[in-house]
């Protein structure tokens, strides 16, 4: 895999972003035109076409919103863990899920002195990815 570092960190996936954001699009579009032009021939046709379309779309986003609140979740418990492996204590609670989720790059080395940074600075999460000297990469972000 290509190294990682804070250029190259945010991830995209193709069949997800551009494939099916794209057909989603497309198709709301074409539900969209369908439905005004048969609104007052097809007035039920339309709207089931309409409501089953956007159904399917809101469906996906949700799918989507849920596997990402699981892995914030799980990464918050992650970083928890590790810190408190590394050092003995608990993860300060001031510490905010993004600022976490930033931390989650930094090597054991730098963590612990990283996080007091994070928390006396109030470092933002861009900050704190720009602070790390050497790269942990993370490339099962969903």
């Amino acid at each position: 895999m290509k190294q990682q570092n804070y250029e190259n960190h945010s991830k995209i996936d193709p069949a997800y972003h551009v494939g099916i954001a794209l057909l989603s699009l497309i198709t709301l579009i074409l539900t969209i035109t369908f439905f005004v032009k048969n609104v007052g021939t097809e007035t039920l046709l339309s709207f089931v076409v309409l409501f089953v379309v956007l159904t399917l779309i809101l469906i996906g986003v949700k799918l989507r919103t849920y596997a990402l609140q699981l892995q914030d979740r799980i990464i918050r418990t992650e970083e928890s863990f590790r810190y408190y492996r590394l050092t003995g204590k608990s993860l300060d609670a001031s510490l905010s899920l993004k600022q976490m989720i930033a931390l989650r790059f930094s090597p054991d080395e730098e963590f612990p002195g990283l996080v007091e940074r994070a928390v006396t600075e109030n470092l933002s999460p861009n900050d704190i990815k720009k602070a790390i000297q050497n790269w942990r990469a993370d490339h099962h972000r969903v």
